[in-house]
């Protein structure tokens, strides 16, 4: 069927539903297996319910569907990429239709790095009035019916919840059930799916106008009240959010004050001037939704968009609460889930271009220091993938190494860890640098490096003892350890830690020689790997009965 797989290649496509009818008609069928999600959601520090102020991205380009309903994935140049997951609490996947189910590719690459996914549930113009009078003016028995179809169809497609936006004007019957319908809407997405979440969009008002409010008050609380969040429309001024800070009390994390990166209408700021309407959001407290950041590939065109894109969440960075991984083994080659070209074990296996974000590695922090260090993606040479991490800097005068924040940790550390490091120096004397892993551990009276009688490292700063082959029984597993290829080279380490937390994993780039000059260095960095010694030795489970179905051969 057409919905299910492209009409030119056969291919299985990620779908929406475009009525009411086609909504409480849904069922789960074998040809939309392809379309669940086969990436939990990983575990994040801290988690998505803290007291801290969160940054939701909500995802619109071009009416949605695009290369990235190719489940797949697609041979696309330039496409348009996301990887700043670290920076960011909740990924909406935007359309205009009336019921956008997120693209497989988006929930498993923002699962792969702990963002929970929201599709969107929208009604506008006429069509939507009359859509809203058939299932809200109706009862208890028709809204229920919706709430129940949309809660179903996050847990078979294994998405985390809704974006609820109703804009259209209601009659008074359907306004009065509306927050009842919210409210079943929340209920049931929760009981079907673990953490899960709805949010309303500030549109139409507790009497059914269509009036948007930008800030959070007696109009629209109503519906605050009956789910998880509330995003407010663009336009609003300081005097709102000092509104909206009264009336949210402690929920004040759940407002999440709108940004349109486009800038449309009377805003504060927008495009690479998005940081000032974050700053003033951040200073009252609110959480932040920001609106259409594809203005940098849509609005700056794709032939710089990673560099772009870079520059833009590097504007953010101050303003973005970061996560840590809390979870081993911690294993990654960058990829973005696209590339120029398909490396294996740092050769180039087949060039041409390609596109699949399900394909995409957890993604680390991109860290800038203004003129000493630029974090990037390089898609011209990689280990595995479609690209690798670039790190470009300078040594400073009389310093001796710079140090690359990878990832931020946050779990107790095992008692034994293996660590392997796959690099290549560029420029033009790489010689002159050694670039290895440092682990930190959070301060604790009883954190221990090694032995009983070593002392704890000052600041918890740890570096991995070099192991020049792999410890037997792990050499088929580590074989990396032993060589590099193509310019590559591999490093092998190992870590015993007692009764500690860890911190960060960054990667230390030193001079070989004292000098009183400054020096530049660019590094690629082609994988990186945090592992559990105790549960490499476990053999894995065996797989047993698999069955292939739905094969096409060409």
């Amino acid at each position: 069927p057409a919905k299910y797989f492209d009409t030119k290649t056969t291919e299985p496509i990620s779908f929406f539903l475009s009525s009411l009818e086609e909504l409480l008609a849904w069922q789960p069928n074998r040809n939309d297996e392809f379309n669940v999600s086969a990436v939990p959601l990983a575990k994040r520090q801290p988690p998505l319910h803290s007291r801290r102020p969160r940054t939701l991205v909500c995802h619109d380009m071009r009416g949605g569907y695009l290369e990235d309903r190719f489940i797949q994935g697609s041979a696309t140049r330039n496409p348009y990429v996301f990887y700043h997951w670290r920076y960011i609490d909740i990924f909406v996947y935007f359309t205009h239709h009336t019921v956008t189910i997120p693209p497989v590719v988006w929930t498993n690459a923002a699962h792969r790095n702990g963002v929970p996914v929201l599709g969107t549930f929208i009604t506008e113009w006429t069509d939507g009035e009359k859509l809203c009078e058939a299932f809200l003016a109706g009862g208890e028995e028709a809204y229920g019916a919706v709430a129940e179809q949309l809660a179903r169809i996050a847990q078979h497609y294994r998405f985390d919840g809704w974006l609820v936006n109703i804009e259209n004007t209601l009659s008074a019957a359907a306004a009065g059930n509306l927050p009842l319908f919210l409210q079943d809407l929340t209920a049931q997405v929760h009981s079907a799916v673990p953490g899960g979440l709805v949010i309303w969009y500030d549109s139409v008002t507790k009497d059914g106008v269509l009036k948007w409010q930008n800030e959070l008050n007696d109009e629209n609380r109503v519906f605050f009240d009956a789910c998880d969040g509330l995003f407010t429309n663009y336009n609003w001024k300081e005097k709102q959010l000092e509104h909206t800070q009264r009336l949210a009390g402690p929920r004040q994390n759940d407002v999440y004050v709108g940004i349109d990166v486009f800038a449309r209408g009377d805003v504060i700021g927008g495009g690479f001037d998005t940081g000032k309407s974050l700053r003033l959001i951040r200073q009252y407290g609110f959480s932040a939704a920001i609106f259409a950041p594809g203005w940098v590939y849509e609005h700056l065109g794709k032939e710089n968009f990673l560099q772009n894109e870079n520059r833009f969440w590097g504007l953010l960075a101050e303003y973005l609460p970061t996560h840590s991984i809390c979870t081993l083994p911690l294993t990654t080659s960058f990829s973005l889930g696209m590339g120029t070209s398909t490396f294996l074990d740092g050769k180039d296996e087949e060039s041409g271009p390609w596109y699949d974000l399900s394909a995409q590695d957890i993604q680390p922090l991109y860290p800038e220091l203004q003129g000493r260090l630029s974090t990037s993606c390089c898609l011209q040479d990689a280990w595995c993938g479609g690209s690798s991490l670039q790190l470009q800097g300078t040594i400073p005068p009389g310093e001796e190494r710079v140090a690359v924040r990878l990832f931020s940790l946050q779990m107790p550390a095992p008692p034994k860890l293996f660590l392997t490091l796959l690099y290549k120096l560029e420029g033009p004397q790489p010689d002159d640098f050694t670039v290895a892993l440092e682990v930190t551990t959070w301060d604790s009276g009883t954190c221990l490096e090694g032995n009983p009688t070593s002392l704890p490292e000052p600041n918890g700063r740890h570096y991995p003892r070099f192991l020049p082959a792999p410890p037997p029984g792990l050499a088929k597993l580590l074989a990396a350890c032993h060589h590099g290829a193509h310019g590559w080279t591999s490093r092998c380490y190992e870590l015993e830690l007692q009764d500690c937390s860890l911190r960060d994993l960054s990667v230390i780039v030193s001079r070989q020689q004292p000098s009183l000059e400054e020096t530049s260095f660019t590094c690629l960095l082609g994988e990186v790997r945090l592992l559990n010694t105790a549960s490499l030795a476990a053999s894995p489970p065996q797989v047993h009965s698999v069955m292939a179905s739905q094969l096409w051969w060409q």
